[in-house]
């Protein structure tokens, strides 16, 4: 089962042909992890206390349908596969039960002293499954 998290867009995410620019639904995806997260009880500071951290290495989008200014929109986040390293996790964003954005998001795991990627800990893993 997933998380949803709820979006209501801003003038300023908009562009000059009246829909959000492509660049904002990254920042849309950043902000639904942390409540997908934050939902399952583990904040994302949470983990940097606990010397743990996340970084986005890819992403896949495919857009079907413009979301313009005033638009409510909900944000689905479901995890699809969890590696040593790495975890992938499906986003779509929803209007009015219409999925007009699709993303794959492959993050790794990567140690809070800045050493480099390290293996997903036991805790996000528990999340994640």
């Amino acid at each position: 089962m997933g998380y949803v998290h709820p979006w209501h867009v801003r003038y300023y995410e908009v562009d000059q042909q009246g829909v959000v620019f492509n660049a904002w639904y990254l920042a849309w995806f950043d902000e639904a992890i942390s409540g997908f997260f934050q939902h399952k009880g583990l904040p994302v500071l949470g983990l940097q206390e606990q010397g743990v951290d996340f970084q986005l290495v890819r992403a896949e989008m495919n857009w079907r349908s413009g979301v313009r200014f005033g638009d409510d929109v909900s944000i689905l986040v479901e995890p699809v596969r969890i590696g040593n390293t790495s975890f992938e996790v499906s986003f779509t964003v929803l209007r009015d039960a219409e999925a007009v954005c699709e993303a794959r998001i492959v993050y790794v795991s990567i140690a809070g002293d800045g050493s480099g990627k390290c293996p997903v800990p036991e805790i996000l893993r528990r999340v994640l499954g």
